[in-house]
């Protein structure tokens, strides 16, 4: 079934080459002698994953319109010292019968944590989140996306990091040292629902001497007043966003290369809430190489709570999404308009579904995108996700993707 075989990306190759270092530092280190093996929690699941799509791809060399995948992720967690030091190991595996690139593996979490009164210190291999808009998450900088897992950019790569969290009661600050960069992984020529051309990621473009090895900083305070969480951050280094550049090889095909520039960028993300509605708003300013540029993301979620006199809420969504370079952008996300409803019916099995559509009024394309999930029977959940591509223009950054609309279902098995 999985006869193409599986392609060990850089990506992969550095998770590994991190699991063997970190777990030879671990078992090296005082009072992790035999007993580190013992009292382990390990949680997980093995799913299985068929994809559909609704065209014939663009190019032919991609695969046709189905293709499946199996998937296992793991988490390994051992605590000491009454629960102040920990460890956490969360491996994630991707086989896949159709595209080699995105059969891969990863180290999401790959962490010692050590928690003073005030302070937290982690060192390995980490993910953090930051932002609280729906549709696009701007300030979110510090993990590379996985975007063979999916386009939607909420799947991100593992990033080797040191963390010290400070907790005053004037706020918390964190702050991050990256020694390693993680590039961003996508589809390759057999894949669906990667660019045309495709991004030759063997080849990649670093304005740093150091490339992959260059440090990286960043900074966030965070912090709430009565009603209102703020989040102030700055990040200085390599970006995760890369920007292509077109190159017509020997053959005469053209290939985009992705060029990783080093940058700076000041985030600020807000949440006020108040009774049923949640204000959202992400904003960023960005610095660097052919990367001067501001974007913003705001609006509101309201919740009616009971809806039909049922234990279920519905959640109705609405931002806009601005990108001050326009057309110029690498991404559709520059003059849109998102909306959408959330329902969970808060029931024994945590039914629930979320679905939107983003509106270009520029050009008129849109964005169709639902997501229902279920759990059945305790251990197991049914996750069915779709979207479509609709009246994009060759300007679009979506017209890549224009035959590409796609149905996936997923069986997870939870242990």
């Amino acid at each position: 079934m999985f006869d193409k075989g599986i392609r060990f990306s850089q990506n992969a190759k550095a998770s590994i080459l991190l699991a063997a270092t970190g777990l030879g530092l671990g078992l090296s280190s005082p009072g992790l002698d035999a007993a580190f093996f013992e009292n382990w929690e390990t949680t997980g699941y093995i799913g299985a994953e068929v994809r559909a799509f609704a065209k014939k791809a663009l190019d032919e060399r991609q695969s046709g319109r189905a293709s499946a995948s199996l998937i296992l992720e793991t988490e390994f967690y051992r605590e000491w010292q009454d629960g102040d030091l920990s460890f956490t190991a969360t491996p994630y595996l991707r086989l896949d019968t159709s595209d080699p690139d995105r059969s891969h593996f990863d180290l999401r979490e790959f962490y010692l944590q050590k928690i003073g009164g005030d302070w937290e210190l982690q060192v390995g291999v980490g993910k953090v989140f930051w932002g609280v808009a729906e549709s696009r998450h701007l300030v979110d900088i510090i993990n590379q996306t996985d975007q063979v897992e999916n386009i939607d950019g909420e799947e991100k790569l593992g990033q080797p990091m040191v963390n010290l969290s400070l907790r005053r009661s004037w706020g918390t600050l964190d702050v991050f040292l990256l020694p390693y960069f993680r590039e961003r992984t996508f589809p390759g020529p057999e894949g669906r629902l990667r660019s045309q051309p495709e991004v030759d990621t063997d080849r990649p473009i670093y304005e740093s001497s150091a490339e992959e090895w260059h440090t990286d900083f960043a900074i966030r305070y965070s912090q709430y007043f009565g009603d209102i969480d703020v989040g102030l951050s700055y990040f200085y280094g390599t970006g995760r966003d890369p920007v292509f550049v077109p190159e017509t090889l020997s053959n005469g095909s053209t290939v985009l290369r992705p060029g990783y520039f080093q940058i700076q960028q000041i985030g600020l993300d807000l949440q006020y809430t108040t009774g049923p509605w949640l204000w959202k708003f992400e904003g960023i300013a960005r610095s660097g190489k052919m990367q001067h540029f501001q974007a913003f993301t705001g609006g509101f979620e309201y919740t009616f709570y009971g809806v039909f006199g049922t234990d279920a809420d519905l959640g109705t969504l609405a931002e806009y999404q601005y990108d001050s370079r326009g057309d110029r952008a690498d991404t559709p996300f520059n003059h849109d308009i998102f909306s959408g409803a959330r329902l969970a019916l808060n029931d024994e099995n945590d039914t629930s579904f979320l679905g939107g559509i983003v509106y270009d009024p520029d050009n008129g394309a849109t964005s169709l995108r639902a997501e229902f999930e279920r759990r059945i029977n305790g251990k197991y959940k049914l996750i069915i996700e779709g979207q479509t591509f609709n009246n994009s223009t060759s300007k679009d950054p979506t017209y890549s993707l224009r035959n590409d609309s796609f149905l996936q279902i997923e069986i997870r098995r939870y242990f």
